[in-house]
Protein backbone atom coordinates (compact mmCIF):
# COMPACT_ATOMS: atom_id res chain seq x y z
CA UNK A 1 0.00 0.00 0.00
CA UNK A 2 3.01 2.37 0.68
CA UNK A 3 2.98 4.92 -2.39
CA UNK A 4 6.66 5.89 -2.75
CA UNK A 5 7.38 10.01 -2.83
CA UNK A 6 8.73 9.98 -5.68
CA UNK A 7 6.10 8.02 -7.73
CA UNK A 8 3.79 10.47 -6.19
CA UNK A 9 5.18 13.39 -7.04
CA UNK A 10 5.60 12.32 -10.57
CA UNK A 11 1.98 11.45 -11.19
CA UNK A 12 0.70 14.04 -9.45
CA UNK A 13 2.93 16.38 -12.20
CA UNK A 14 2.04 15.49 -15.22
CA UNK A 15 0.92 17.69 -17.55
CA UNK A 16 -2.67 17.35 -19.11
CA UNK A 17 -2.58 14.54 -21.47
CA UNK A 18 -5.20 13.28 -24.43
CA UNK A 19 -5.62 10.01 -22.48
CA UNK A 20 -7.55 9.48 -19.42
CA UNK A 21 -6.32 9.40 -15.73
CA UNK A 22 -5.79 5.65 -15.07
CA UNK A 23 -2.94 6.51 -12.17
CA UNK A 24 -5.37 8.73 -9.82
CA UNK A 25 -4.86 8.27 -6.26
CA UNK A 26 -8.06 7.61 -4.58
CA UNK A 27 -8.64 8.47 -0.70
CA UNK A 28 -10.93 9.44 2.40
CA UNK A 29 -11.42 12.78 4.58
CA UNK A 30 -12.55 12.39 7.85
CA UNK A 31 -10.70 14.05 10.47
CA UNK A 32 -13.09 13.86 13.34
CA UNK A 33 -13.00 10.16 13.36
CA UNK A 34 -9.12 9.73 12.87
CA UNK A 35 -8.90 11.99 15.94
CA UNK A 36 -11.61 10.61 18.24
CA UNK A 37 -13.44 8.09 16.61
CA UNK A 38 -14.59 4.86 18.80
CA UNK A 39 -11.60 2.42 19.45
CA UNK A 40 -7.83 2.68 19.39
CA UNK A 41 -6.04 4.94 16.74
CA UNK A 42 -4.23 1.53 15.82
CA UNK A 43 -8.03 -0.12 14.53
CA UNK A 44 -8.77 2.84 12.87
CA UNK A 45 -5.81 2.68 10.58
CA UNK A 46 -6.43 -1.29 10.45
CA UNK A 47 -10.16 0.11 9.08
CA UNK A 48 -8.55 2.31 6.43
CA UNK A 49 -5.74 -0.33 5.32
CA UNK A 50 -9.35 -2.48 4.85
CA UNK A 51 -10.74 0.25 2.85
CA UNK A 52 -7.83 -0.18 -0.01
CA UNK A 53 -7.70 3.80 1.04
CA UNK A 54 -3.78 4.97 0.03
CA UNK A 55 -4.36 8.61 1.08
CA UNK A 56 -5.84 10.68 3.55
CA UNK A 57 -6.76 14.16 3.28
CA UNK A 58 -6.36 15.64 6.88
CA UNK A 59 -6.75 19.38 8.33
CA UNK A 60 -3.64 20.91 10.24
CA UNK A 61 -5.39 23.52 12.30
CA UNK A 62 -2.73 26.55 12.66
CA UNK A 63 -5.15 28.45 15.55
CA UNK A 64 -4.69 24.48 17.23
CA UNK A 65 -1.08 24.40 16.69
CA UNK A 66 -0.24 27.55 17.29
CA UNK A 67 -2.77 29.32 20.19
CA UNK A 68 -0.18 31.56 21.04
CA UNK A 69 2.57 33.25 19.33
CA UNK A 70 6.04 31.30 18.54
CA UNK A 71 9.22 33.05 19.16
CA UNK A 72 10.61 31.06 16.24
CA UNK A 73 7.27 30.43 13.77
CA UNK A 74 10.08 28.41 11.13
CA UNK A 75 11.10 25.92 13.93
CA UNK A 76 9.19 22.96 14.67
CA UNK A 77 10.35 22.47 18.09
CA UNK A 78 9.18 26.28 19.34
CA UNK A 79 7.60 25.96 22.77
CA UNK A 80 4.32 27.81 21.48
CA UNK A 81 3.77 24.58 19.13
CA UNK A 82 1.30 22.01 20.46
CA UNK A 83 1.10 19.40 17.91
CA UNK A 84 -0.31 16.89 20.30
CA UNK A 85 -3.53 14.90 17.87
CA UNK A 86 -2.42 15.87 14.44
CA UNK A 87 1.25 14.18 15.27
CA UNK A 88 -0.58 11.30 16.39
CA UNK A 89 -2.54 11.19 13.58
CA UNK A 90 0.04 11.93 10.68
CA UNK A 91 2.46 9.59 11.84
CA UNK A 92 -0.14 7.07 12.04
CA UNK A 93 -0.85 7.12 8.90
CA UNK A 94 2.93 7.62 7.90
CA UNK A 95 3.35 4.44 9.75
CA UNK A 96 0.75 2.26 7.61
CA UNK A 97 2.47 3.43 4.56
CA UNK A 98 -0.77 5.92 3.96
CA UNK A 99 0.18 9.00 1.95
CA UNK A 100 -1.44 12.25 3.53
CA UNK A 101 -2.73 15.28 1.89
CA UNK A 102 -2.51 17.79 4.42
CA UNK A 103 -4.67 21.41 4.52
CA UNK A 104 -3.44 24.22 6.13
CA UNK A 105 -6.42 25.87 7.93
CA UNK A 106 -7.54 28.40 10.39
CA UNK A 107 -5.79 31.28 11.85
CA UNK A 108 -5.19 32.28 15.45
CA UNK A 109 -6.35 35.41 16.56
CA UNK A 110 -2.71 36.72 17.08
CA UNK A 111 -2.43 36.48 13.45
CA UNK A 112 -5.79 37.45 12.31
CA UNK A 113 -6.64 40.81 14.55
CA UNK A 114 -8.60 38.52 17.29
CA UNK A 115 -11.04 37.09 14.93
CA UNK A 116 -12.70 33.60 14.93
CA UNK A 117 -10.08 31.15 13.25
CA UNK A 118 -12.23 31.34 9.76
CA UNK A 119 -10.96 34.93 9.45
CA UNK A 120 -8.06 35.07 6.83
CA UNK A 121 -4.62 36.48 8.34
CA UNK A 122 -4.05 40.12 8.18
CA UNK A 123 -0.39 39.02 7.71
CA UNK A 124 1.64 36.41 6.07
CA UNK A 125 3.20 34.51 9.02
CA UNK A 126 1.19 31.40 7.48
CA UNK A 127 4.40 31.51 5.19
CA UNK A 128 6.35 30.03 8.75
CA UNK A 129 3.84 28.27 10.26
CA UNK A 130 3.84 26.42 6.62
CA UNK A 131 7.53 25.81 6.96
CA UNK A 132 7.44 24.74 10.15
CA UNK A 133 4.90 21.71 9.67
CA UNK A 134 6.54 20.42 6.29
CA UNK A 135 9.64 20.24 8.52
CA UNK A 136 7.81 18.31 11.58
CA UNK A 137 6.26 16.63 8.86
CA UNK A 138 8.96 15.21 5.91
CA UNK A 139 7.20 13.22 4.44
CA UNK A 140 4.42 14.97 3.89
CA UNK A 141 4.05 16.25 0.06
CA UNK A 142 0.77 17.05 -1.12
CA UNK A 143 -0.30 20.11 0.70
CA UNK A 144 -3.71 22.52 -0.06
CA UNK A 145 -4.10 25.64 1.82
CA UNK A 146 -7.36 26.96 3.29
CA UNK A 147 -10.96 25.05 2.55
CA UNK A 148 -13.78 26.65 0.34
CA UNK A 149 -12.71 30.20 0.79
CA UNK A 150 -15.54 30.72 -1.64
CA UNK A 151 -17.39 30.45 1.26
CA UNK A 152 -18.18 33.08 4.14
CA UNK A 153 -18.39 29.18 6.67
CA UNK A 154 -14.63 29.18 6.28
CA UNK A 155 -13.30 32.48 5.06
CA UNK A 156 -13.90 36.05 5.94
CA UNK A 157 -13.81 38.20 3.77
CA UNK A 158 -14.72 36.23 0.93
CA UNK A 159 -11.67 37.23 -1.77
CA UNK A 160 -9.77 36.08 -3.64
CA UNK A 161 -6.60 38.89 -4.10
CA UNK A 162 -7.16 38.05 0.28
CA UNK A 163 -6.91 34.72 0.14
CA UNK A 164 -4.25 34.30 -2.33
CA UNK A 165 -2.11 37.14 -0.73
CA UNK A 166 -2.09 36.68 2.68
CA UNK A 167 -2.74 32.56 2.71
CA UNK A 168 -1.90 30.74 -0.38
CA UNK A 169 1.14 32.29 -1.96
CA UNK A 170 3.07 33.09 1.34
CA UNK A 171 2.07 29.31 2.44
CA UNK A 172 3.13 28.14 -1.25
CA UNK A 173 6.08 29.66 -0.86
CA UNK A 174 7.34 28.58 3.09
CA UNK A 175 6.29 24.60 1.93
CA UNK A 176 8.37 24.98 -1.07
CA UNK A 177 11.66 26.68 1.16
CA UNK A 178 10.76 23.70 3.09
CA UNK A 179 11.29 20.84 0.52
CA UNK A 180 11.13 21.11 -3.19
CA UNK A 181 9.38 17.98 -3.50
CA UNK A 182 6.35 19.43 -1.86
CA UNK A 183 3.10 20.16 -3.97
CA UNK A 184 0.88 22.82 -3.06
CA UNK A 185 -2.58 23.02 -4.39
CA UNK A 186 -5.08 26.29 -4.23
CA UNK A 187 -8.64 27.13 -4.64
CA UNK A 188 -10.22 23.98 -2.44
CA UNK A 189 -13.36 25.99 -3.68
CA UNK A 190 -16.55 24.53 -2.76
CA UNK A 191 -19.01 23.57 -5.73
CA UNK A 192 -21.27 26.90 -5.73
CA UNK A 193 -22.10 30.38 -5.19
CA UNK A 194 -23.54 30.37 -1.10
CA UNK A 195 -24.85 33.37 0.57
CA UNK A 196 -22.49 36.02 0.71
CA UNK A 197 -19.58 33.83 -0.92
CA UNK A 198 -18.62 33.29 -4.36
CA UNK A 199 -18.83 31.04 -7.40
CA UNK A 200 -16.36 28.99 -7.79
CA UNK A 201 -15.51 29.64 -11.46
CA UNK A 202 -15.29 33.94 -10.19
CA UNK A 203 -12.76 32.95 -7.39
CA UNK A 204 -10.66 30.79 -9.96
CA UNK A 205 -10.93 33.94 -12.01
CA UNK A 206 -9.85 36.10 -9.07
CA UNK A 207 -7.26 33.89 -8.31
CA UNK A 208 -5.46 34.10 -11.64
CA UNK A 209 -5.86 37.61 -11.67
CA UNK A 210 -4.20 37.68 -7.99
CA UNK A 211 -1.23 36.03 -9.53
CA UNK A 212 -2.01 32.66 -7.42
CA UNK A 213 1.05 30.17 -6.53
CA UNK A 214 -0.08 26.75 -7.37
CA UNK A 215 1.21 23.26 -8.43
CA UNK A 216 -2.46 22.13 -8.70
CA UNK A 217 -5.88 23.55 -7.96
CA UNK A 218 -8.42 21.39 -5.45
CA UNK A 219 -12.13 21.60 -6.19
CA UNK A 220 -14.97 19.83 -3.87
CA UNK A 221 -17.32 18.80 -6.77
CA UNK A 222 -20.01 17.55 -4.37
CA UNK A 223 -23.90 17.42 -6.07
CA UNK A 224 -26.35 20.40 -4.87
CA UNK A 225 -29.26 18.53 -5.38
CA UNK A 226 -29.63 14.37 -4.39
CA UNK A 227 -30.57 14.15 -7.97
CA UNK A 228 -27.71 14.51 -9.59
CA UNK A 229 -25.02 11.43 -10.90
CA UNK A 230 -21.37 11.81 -11.60
CA UNK A 231 -22.44 12.22 -15.02
CA UNK A 232 -25.24 14.54 -15.34
CA UNK A 233 -27.14 16.92 -13.69
CA UNK A 234 -31.05 17.96 -13.90
CA UNK A 235 -30.16 21.78 -14.19
CA UNK A 236 -29.71 22.84 -17.19
CA UNK A 237 -28.59 26.69 -16.86
CA UNK A 238 -26.34 25.82 -13.50
CA UNK A 239 -23.01 27.43 -12.89
CA UNK A 240 -22.58 24.93 -10.54
CA UNK A 241 -18.64 23.03 -10.73
CA UNK A 242 -19.55 19.42 -9.84
CA UNK A 243 -18.90 16.11 -10.40
CA UNK A 244 -21.30 15.88 -13.68
CA UNK A 245 -19.43 19.24 -14.74
CA UNK A 246 -15.78 17.55 -14.15
CA UNK A 247 -15.31 18.27 -18.19
CA UNK A 248 -15.83 21.91 -17.46
CA UNK A 249 -13.77 21.97 -14.70
CA UNK A 250 -10.65 20.46 -16.07
CA UNK A 251 -10.90 23.52 -19.05
CA UNK A 252 -11.37 25.95 -16.58
CA UNK A 253 -8.35 25.43 -14.77
CA UNK A 254 -6.32 25.25 -17.65
CA UNK A 255 -7.10 28.01 -19.32
CA UNK A 256 -6.42 30.27 -16.55
CA UNK A 257 -3.52 28.21 -14.76
CA UNK A 258 -2.76 26.11 -17.64
CA UNK A 259 -2.35 22.59 -17.69
CA UNK A 260 -2.17 21.81 -14.03
CA UNK A 261 -3.28 18.68 -12.62
CA UNK A 262 -6.65 19.31 -10.92
CA UNK A 263 -7.19 17.58 -7.34
CA UNK A 264 -10.86 16.04 -6.29
CA UNK A 265 -10.45 17.43 -2.41
CA UNK A 266 -13.78 16.35 -0.99
CA UNK A 267 -17.17 14.41 -2.37
CA UNK A 268 -19.47 12.12 -0.96
CA UNK A 269 -23.67 12.03 -1.29
CA UNK A 270 -25.13 11.34 2.20
CA UNK A 271 -27.70 8.94 2.34
CA UNK A 272 -31.21 8.18 3.52
CA UNK A 273 -31.10 6.89 6.19
CA UNK A 274 -30.62 8.74 7.41
CA UNK A 275 -31.52 12.24 5.90
CA UNK A 276 -34.76 11.82 4.64
CA UNK A 277 -34.01 14.64 2.50
CA UNK A 278 -30.69 15.45 0.96
CA UNK A 279 -29.91 11.61 0.81
CA UNK A 280 -29.75 9.09 -1.73
CA UNK A 281 -30.81 5.15 -0.58
CA UNK A 282 -27.79 2.85 0.51
CA UNK A 283 -27.77 1.24 -2.74
CA UNK A 284 -27.63 4.47 -4.96
CA UNK A 285 -24.45 5.60 -2.66
CA UNK A 286 -22.63 2.54 -3.34
CA UNK A 287 -23.25 2.64 -7.27
CA UNK A 288 -22.34 6.08 -7.17
CA UNK A 289 -18.63 5.79 -5.34
CA UNK A 290 -18.05 3.31 -8.42
CA UNK A 291 -19.33 5.90 -11.06
CA UNK A 292 -17.38 8.46 -9.48
CA UNK A 293 -14.26 6.42 -9.79
CA UNK A 294 -15.00 5.72 -13.42
CA UNK A 295 -14.95 10.00 -14.06
CA UNK A 296 -12.07 10.59 -12.36
CA UNK A 297 -10.54 7.39 -14.32
CA UNK A 298 -11.90 9.08 -17.96
CA UNK A 299 -11.00 12.24 -17.06
CA UNK A 300 -7.52 13.40 -18.39
CA UNK A 301 -5.59 15.63 -15.57
CA UNK A 302 -7.20 14.72 -12.92
CA UNK A 303 -5.07 12.90 -10.77
CA UNK A 304 -7.02 13.01 -6.61
CA UNK A 305 -10.12 11.92 -6.00
CA UNK A 306 -11.43 12.16 -1.84
CA UNK A 307 -14.56 10.38 -0.66
CA UNK A 308 -15.97 12.60 2.70
CA UNK A 309 -16.81 10.86 5.32
CA UNK A 310 -15.54 7.41 6.42
CA UNK A 311 -18.16 7.47 9.11
CA UNK A 312 -21.71 9.28 9.73
CA UNK A 313 -21.74 12.50 11.98
CA UNK A 314 -23.90 11.50 14.95
CA UNK A 315 -25.87 14.82 14.81
CA UNK A 316 -28.80 13.85 11.70
CA UNK A 317 -28.17 17.67 10.82
CA UNK A 318 -24.53 17.02 9.75
CA UNK A 319 -23.15 14.86 7.40
CA UNK A 320 -24.19 11.79 6.56
CA UNK A 321 -21.94 10.81 3.54
CA UNK A 322 -19.77 8.16 5.33
CA UNK A 323 -18.89 4.70 4.38
CA UNK A 324 -19.75 3.77 7.86
CA UNK A 325 -23.26 4.92 10.24
CA UNK A 326 -22.96 6.97 13.10
CA UNK A 327 -22.64 3.39 14.75
CA UNK A 328 -20.09 1.96 12.99
CA UNK A 329 -22.05 -0.19 10.61
CA UNK A 330 -20.90 -0.82 7.13
CA UNK A 331 -23.05 0.65 4.75
CA UNK A 332 -23.06 -0.77 0.90
CA UNK A 333 -20.66 2.00 -0.04
CA UNK A 334 -18.21 0.92 2.36
CA UNK A 335 -17.32 -2.27 0.31
CA UNK A 336 -18.12 0.00 -3.01
CA UNK A 337 -15.34 1.67 -2.09
CA UNK A 338 -13.56 -1.27 -1.56
CA UNK A 339 -14.27 -2.58 -4.88
CA UNK A 340 -15.64 0.41 -7.13
CA UNK A 341 -17.41 -1.19 -10.36
CA UNK A 342 -19.33 0.85 -12.84
CA UNK A 343 -20.41 0.99 -16.35
CA UNK A 344 -18.85 2.39 -19.16
CA UNK A 345 -20.73 1.98 -22.27
CA UNK A 346 -22.73 -0.69 -24.21
CA UNK A 347 -23.31 -1.72 -27.64
CA UNK A 348 -25.70 -4.23 -28.64
CA UNK A 349 -25.28 -6.74 -26.41
CA UNK A 350 -21.71 -6.32 -25.27
CA UNK A 351 -21.19 -3.64 -22.20
CA UNK A 352 -17.95 -2.67 -20.94
CA UNK A 353 -17.19 -2.41 -17.59
CA UNK A 354 -14.46 -0.82 -15.29
CA UNK A 355 -13.61 -1.76 -11.31
CA UNK A 356 -10.58 -1.41 -9.31
CA UNK A 357 -9.63 -3.63 -6.52
CA UNK A 358 -7.82 -1.26 -3.62
CA UNK A 359 -6.67 -3.21 -0.85
CA UNK A 360 -3.45 -4.66 -1.95
CA UNK A 361 -0.61 -3.75 -4.44
CA UNK A 362 0.13 -4.15 -7.61
CA UNK A 363 -1.76 -6.47 -9.99
CA UNK A 364 -4.35 -8.06 -8.06
CA UNK A 365 -6.54 -11.04 -8.98
CA UNK A 366 -10.16 -10.73 -9.38
CA UNK A 367 -13.20 -12.63 -10.65
CA UNK A 368 -16.23 -11.09 -11.99
CA UNK A 369 -18.92 -12.81 -11.32
CA UNK A 370 -23.44 -12.36 -13.09
CA UNK A 371 -26.58 -12.81 -11.62
CA UNK A 372 -29.95 -12.86 -13.70
CA UNK A 373 -31.67 -15.63 -12.43
CA UNK A 374 -30.30 -15.12 -8.64
CA UNK A 375 -27.27 -17.44 -8.88
CA UNK A 376 -24.28 -15.68 -9.15
CA UNK A 377 -22.25 -17.28 -12.11
CA UNK A 378 -18.72 -16.30 -13.00
CA UNK A 379 -17.83 -14.86 -16.17
CA UNK A 380 -14.47 -16.55 -17.17
CA UNK A 381 -11.77 -17.64 -15.00
CA UNK A 382 -10.21 -15.18 -12.86
CA UNK A 383 -8.41 -12.38 -13.89
CA UNK A 384 -5.66 -9.53 -13.18
CA UNK A 385 -6.26 -5.79 -12.88
CA UNK A 386 -3.88 -3.26 -14.19
CA UNK A 387 -0.68 -2.08 -11.69
CA UNK A 388 -3.19 0.38 -10.09
CA UNK A 389 -5.46 -2.62 -9.17
CA UNK A 390 -7.90 -1.38 -11.94
CA UNK A 391 -9.42 -3.13 -14.63
CA UNK A 392 -11.50 -2.50 -17.97
CA UNK A 393 -13.60 -5.71 -19.05
CA UNK A 394 -15.95 -5.91 -22.24
CA UNK A 395 -18.71 -8.97 -21.35
CA UNK A 396 -22.09 -10.11 -23.38
CA UNK A 397 -24.62 -9.30 -20.93
CA UNK A 398 -28.08 -8.07 -21.34
CA UNK A 399 -29.70 -4.86 -19.24
CA UNK A 400 -31.43 -6.13 -16.35
CA UNK A 401 -28.35 -8.49 -15.95
CA UNK A 402 -26.30 -8.11 -12.58
CA UNK A 403 -22.82 -8.01 -12.29
CA UNK A 404 -20.27 -7.85 -9.36
CA UNK A 405 -16.26 -8.10 -8.23
CA UNK A 406 -15.41 -11.14 -6.07
CA UNK A 407 -11.64 -11.43 -4.63
CA UNK A 408 -12.11 -14.59 -3.13
CA UNK A 409 -8.40 -14.61 -1.75
CA UNK A 410 -9.39 -11.85 0.81
CA UNK A 411 -13.20 -12.91 0.94
CA UNK A 412 -15.19 -9.51 -0.51
CA UNK A 413 -17.44 -8.92 -2.95
CA UNK A 414 -18.74 -5.79 -4.38
CA UNK A 415 -22.51 -4.29 -4.09
CA UNK A 416 -24.34 -5.75 -7.39
CA UNK A 417 -24.55 -3.62 -10.44
CA UNK A 418 -27.46 -3.59 -12.00
CA UNK A 419 -26.66 -3.08 -16.01
CA UNK A 420 -28.31 -0.42 -18.18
Amino acid sequence: MRILVATVAVLLLLPLQAGAAPNALYGVQDDAWLVSGAGAPAQRIATLRQLGVGLVRFTLRWDRVAPSKPANARDPADPAYQWGSFDAVLRGLHAAGISALVTLYGSPGWANGGHPANWLPSTTAIADFAYAAAKRYPWVHMWTVWNEPNSRVFSVPVSPSLYVQRALNPAYLGLHAASGANLVAGGVTGPRQPPGGMSPLAFMQGMRAARARLDAYAQNPYPVTPGETPFRTPCSSCSTLTMAALPSIRSEVTRLFGAKPLWLTEYGYQTNPPDPILGVSLARQAEYVGSAALRVWEQPGVTVLVQFLVRDEPNVGGWQSGLLTAAGQAKPSYYAYQLPLAEVSRSGSSVTLWGQVRPGSGARSYVLQSSTGGRWTALGPAQRTGASGSFRRVVALPPGARVRVVVPALGLASPPLTLT
